[in-house]
């Protein structure tokens, strides 16, 4: 059983953002999933690793929307997204030299902040973007 199970509730209203959004939930129940079965720690890095590189990705895709179409909770949302990463980045940091475990805690607050953040944040910007045409 998938530790987040993707609905339409999650449904952002942006084809783009809501396959990126699916992505990032696969990258989570993966890492459950590993931390499930013992996976080694180097398993668990390259899965955090491009847990990371793909948010980033996603993060630069939502934020270059938002500017192309003078989205006016930029500023609020970028921040979101900035903090998020600074967050997960010293995690990963200490993950990687040995100085923290992947925990249930940690999935459990990635797994809270993209649920919040996609039904909160993102679902903000659906009649924005629907409404300039981007669906």
């Amino acid at each position: 059983m998938d530790f987040i199970t993707w609905t339409d509730e999650f449904s952002v209203g942006v084809g783009k953002f809501d396959a990126e959004h699916r992505n990032l939930v696969n990258f989570i129940n993966k890492l459950n999933n590993a931390l499930k079965i013992g996976s080694a720690q180097k398993t668990i890095e390259e899965i955090l690793g491009g847990l990371i590189r793909y948010t980033a990705i996603h993060f630069k895709h939502e934020e270059d929307y938002m500017v192309l179409y003078d989205y006016p909770a930029y500023e609020a949302h970028r921040k979101e997204h900035q903090d998020l990463t600074a967050q997960v980045a010293d995690f990963y940091e200490r993950f990687c030299a040995g100085k923290t475990t992947f925990s249930l805690e940690l999935l459990n607050f990635l797994k809270d902040w993209l649920t919040k953040h996609i039904l909160g944040s993102d679902r903000a910007y659906r009649d924005f973007f629907n409404g300039k045409g981007v669906n």
